[in-house]
């Protein structure tokens, strides 16, 4: 199971950092390419965990993602 740390900038402005898991992934750039990949269709969603909370990312209202090497601070 693979994990990365996203900076989320909404399209309000507004910006939150959150965790994203995929028990499927193996490596952090697999991850990644999945985030992006399913950002990229309108029809997009993660689910995130932002601390203990569950975030439900929809694709139409993220503007950009961040990311670096040591990840985003929570």
């Amino acid at each position: 199971m693979a994990d990365v740390v996203l900076r989320v900038r909404f399209t309000s402005g507004d910006h939150t950092d959150v965790t994203y898991q995929d028990r499927d992934a193996t490596n952090e750039d697999e991850l990644i390419e999945h985030v992006v990949s399913t950002l990229a269709s309108d029809s997009g969603v993660l689910r995130c965990h932002h601390g203990d909370r569950l975030l439900v990312i929809f694709a139409r209202g993220v503007a950009t993602i961040e990311l670096a090497p040591r990840g985003a601070i929570l």
